[in-house]
């Protein structure tokens, strides 16, 4: 019984990892529409690392900046205990509304996927970051303001859900003030 069980287990797991890598970006990914500031207001994710702070992130900003060759700067920053900034250089890919980064710090690659954006109001962005310890799903929910509609989070639940990710791991973000400028050394 326990091991048709485990067998059970790892078909679902392995399910999971497929449809999350089967997630498609946005195929009229505008890339000029995505400049500007974006509030992040919803995570979701099954990284540990997620699931132990969840309770404690708060809101923060992204500012992105398209590059002449088709990438992404893009500029966080979070109002945590102290105010925190990191910048990152998403290279395009191939496939428009595809884009790979890494942050050695952290020590995982990541490839980003725009799923579904409406630039003057939200953008839904999907993760997957693969590093020493595995490979683990996020989506981001942003917004041109820190308010959304319902129907823009029920969007955000859905993705999530469908990313393999548990109900009790979507988080919506409780608005905090932004980090002021002279915070960031």
């Amino acid at each position: 019984a326990m091991a048709s069980l485990r067998a059970l287990l790892g078909v679902v797991l392995c399910s999971l990892m497929v449809s999350a890598s089967e997630i498609p970006p946005q195929a009229d990914f505008d890339l000029q529409g995505t400049a500007g500031k974006w509030y992040l207001t919803g995570v979701c994710s099954n990284s540990k690392w997620f699931v132990c702070r969840k309770a404690s992130i708060k809101s923060g900003t992204a500012v992105v900046e398209p590059t002449e060759d088709g990438s992404l700067k893009v500029a966080f920053s979070f109002p945590t205990d102290a105010c925190w900034k990191i910048e990152i250089l998403a290279s395009k890919t191939d496939v428009p509304g595809k884009f790979t980064y890494s942050i050695p710090f952290a020590g995982f690659a990541t490839e980003m996927r725009v799923v579904d954006e409406k630039p003057d109001e939200y953008s839904l962005n999907h993760y997957i970051n693969t590093g020493r310890n595995g490979t683990f799903v996020e989506n981001n929910l942003y917004g041109r303001s820190l308010d959304l509609s319902d129907e823009v989070k029920e969007k955000f639940n859905q993705l999530c859900l469908q990313s393999g990710i548990l109900p009790e791991n979507i988080v919506y973000l409780p608005k905090t003030e932004e980090c002021p400028l002279e915070c960031f050394a």
